[in-house]
């Protein structure tokens, strides 16, 4: 990012030098009384009429940005406002375009109100340090939102065992989504790495029969809605988890309870107001 913020910076600085650089050549040559103004062509490869003009502007640049060095923070800080608006525009059109595989993918697993009026969609891998973190975020939210839906999207970026981790999971809740909520807790929530054997476990004390358990894990369409997945995450430039779609809007990374709770707040303001 900074890198691209520097190219970025310099080349507005260019940008300035050419604008000053035919400032300059048409004034090269003073007008006479009656004449035509003479204006110095600069050549089409070439932004500067002479090296002295460019030597010149050169150094009035850099002047001003030795003695006014805060310009480059203004300069870098507008940027980096520019370009996360143009991100949230943009998310918020693929939001609208992919929002039934968002918010009703017939594969993601749901917490708390299958009929919820807000729905909260959580990009998470059983294996990712910060989404065990905010499981509790998670389960308060549920508890006092009853008109809540958190819709659970595997995403397993973290190694083969998260991917394993997630085909039981998936496996799980085609045969007992009664019971996923409390696997997805106790899978996400317990200690050490989760891996197809840690799940498989947990599962059948749920009551799953392991021998229909691993005949469902070998379908197909589990694979396949798991890059589905991620063909949608690339899409929201999502590459991290937890993340969190909410509304129209993109929430990247663990931010706390509290944060989840404004966007909530700005879902349901949304449904009385033109938003």
């Amino acid at each position: 990012m900074k890198n691209a913020i520097l190219t970025a910076i310099g080349g507005a600085a260019v940008s300035v030098a050419i604008l000053a650089a035919g400032y300059v050549s048409g004034m090269a040559s003073p007008a006479t009384a009656g004449a035509a103004p003479q204006v110095v062509r600069i050549a089409d490869n070439a932004p500067f009429s002479s090296a002295a003009d460019r030597a010149a502007i050169e150094a009035i640049i850099h002047d001003y940005l030795v003695k006014n060095p805060e310009v480059m923070l203004e300069v870098q800080d507008a940027l980096e406002k520019k370009q996360s608006e143009a991100q949230r525009v943009a998310q918020q059109k693929m939001i609208e375009s992919t929002s039934k595989q968002i918010f009703d993918a017939s594969y993601d697993g749901v917490i708390g109100n299958p009929s919820g009026k807000v729905s909260v969609v959580e990009f998470f891998d059983y294996n990712c340090h910060f989404c065990r973190g905010a499981l509790p975020d998670m389960q308060a939210l549920v508890k006092e939102n009853k008109d809540l839906r958190f819709v659970l999207k595997e995403f397993p970026i973290l190694g083969e065992d998260s991917v394993k981790a997630s085909v039981v999971s998936m496996a799980f809740n085609k045969l007992m989504p009664e019971k996923y909520a409390d696997f997805h807790q106790q899978l996400l929530g317990g200690k050490g790495r989760a891996d197809e054997d840690k799940a498989i476990k947990i599962a059948v004390s749920l009551g799953a029969d392991e021998a229909a358990l691993r005949k469902e894990m070998k379908d197909p369409t589990i694979q396949q809605d798991i890059q589905s997945t991620y063909d949608l995450a690339n899409k929201l430039s999502i590459s991290g988890t937890p993340s969190y779609v909410v509304g129209d809007e993109v929430v990247f990374g663990a931010l706390g309870k509290k944060v989840l709770d404004e966007k909530i707040a700005n879902v349901r303001a949304c449904d009385h107001t033109t938003c």
